[in-house]
């Protein structure tokens, strides 16, 4: 058998057209699920999918446990668990295909499932490293803001801070999606890449004046060089040929970084500059819920916190970013237990802000 196979191509192109028109799902997840098809196909030899058998099922499940266990795999318990899915999925669906269903059962699929242990360890929440609030300020002080492109450096990190933008999404920014004196952000998914298309309107998070001040002085300066709402609000760099015959960079261009990559550049030479250990954009959003853990007074305000990150659920938060680092962890159960020793704990109290918690969490 060849690198692929015509009857195989057709059905995989009739899936790929469903989870993309029906299912709705994006590009880029499409690309991964035909990425698990073709792999899949490669371990068993481009056979017809007709003649699928559970052993093939099970060999594919033990190739990628060796090529992990080898140490040659890049795929974590999480993208094997993902892709083991995504095959799961399109063999149900195959099951009730007019010709295959006299010759595929559907239970054969549930073969795909990973191992008990894989997804526990797929599914275990990690603690995420994230600078601390002082390092990300000695970030910005140290950095130089003699140019143009110095002080949109140090706005730019600074931003990710205020707003909790993920990179993607401020880099397709323009100058109308900020409102100064509100103290607000559109993130219109119309003209914004934001993930999973969603429009977020969110608040600056309370880390400083002087925060506010570095982005406030650097939509002021875009503004004095006649920027119009349209323009980006964080705009590339302009290249062109210097005087000794070399591209250099020659100021600001009026247009957007067609993706993060430039971002996570300009974050990794920052904290370098400043002597710590490189921490990408997406690490800033653990950093603000960290903060938002000590400074919340309650429920409802961690809940709003949490809906200012772009989060539908609180639960997402908690699960996804919101995890007690091991230092903090120790310092909570030191603070309980010395205000054990000075007496019996409330039960009542206690009680009151469980049942407080659990219908939050339902919000």
């Amino acid at each position: 058998m060849g690198k692929f196979n015509p009857a195989n191509e057709r059905i995989k192109h009739r899936y790929l057209t469903f989870l993309g028109e029906a299912k709705r799902l994006s590009p880029s997840s499409v690309d991964q699920v035909a990425a698990a098809l073709a792999d899949f196909e490669m371990s068993s030899g481009f056979k017809d999918f007709r003649l699928f058998r559970i052993e093939q099922a099970q060999s594919y499940k033990r190739k990628l446990g060796a090529a992990v266990g080898s140490g040659h795999g890049r795929g974590p318990a999480k993208a094997i668990s993902s892709r083991l899915a995504s095959l799961k999925a399109f063999f149900q669906w195959l099951a009730q295909q007019p010709g295959f269903r006299s010759r595929l059962n559907y239970s054969d699929a549930e073969y795909f499932n990973a191992s008990a242990n894989d997804e526990r360890i797929a599914k275990a929440v990690r603690e995420r490293p994230a600078p601390s609030l002082e390092q990300i300020k000695h970030v910005l002080q140290s950095m130089p803001v003699g140019s143009d492109i110095e002080r949109r450096n140090q706005a730019l990190i600074a931003f990710a801070l205020l707003s909790g933008a993920r990179d993607n999404a401020i880099a397709s920014m323009s100058l109308k999606h900020i409102d100064l004196p509100n103290r607000r952000i559109f993130q219109d998914a119309r003209e914004v890449r934001t993930k999973n298309a969603k429009t977020i309107t969110s608040t600056f998070f309370p880390v400083g004046t002087d925060i506010e001040m570095i982005v406030e002085n650097w939509v002021r300066l875009l503004k004095e060089r006649l920027w119009g709402p349209d323009d980006p609000l964080f705009p590339a760099t302009k290249v062109a040929v210097g005087e000794n015959g070399h591209f250099e960079n020659s100021g600001l261009a009026r247009n957007h970084w067609k993706d993060a990559a430039a971002i996570r550049r300009i974050f990794k030479e920052a904290f370098e500059t400043a002597g710590l250990p490189y921490f990408n954009p997406h690490s800033f959003r653990n950093t603000l819920v960290a903060l938002g853990q000590k400074i919340c007074p309650n429920p409802e305000a961690f809940k709003a916190w949490s809906q200012n990150l772009g989060h539908a659920h609180v639960l997402t938060t908690f699960t996804s970013y919101g995890s007690v680092a091991s230092s903090r962890q120790d310092e909570i159960l030191k603070e309980l237990r010395n205000r054990g020793s000075a007496g019996e704990p409330d039960a009542a109290t206690v009680q009151r802000v469980i049942d407080h918690l659990q219908r939050k969490s339902r919000l």
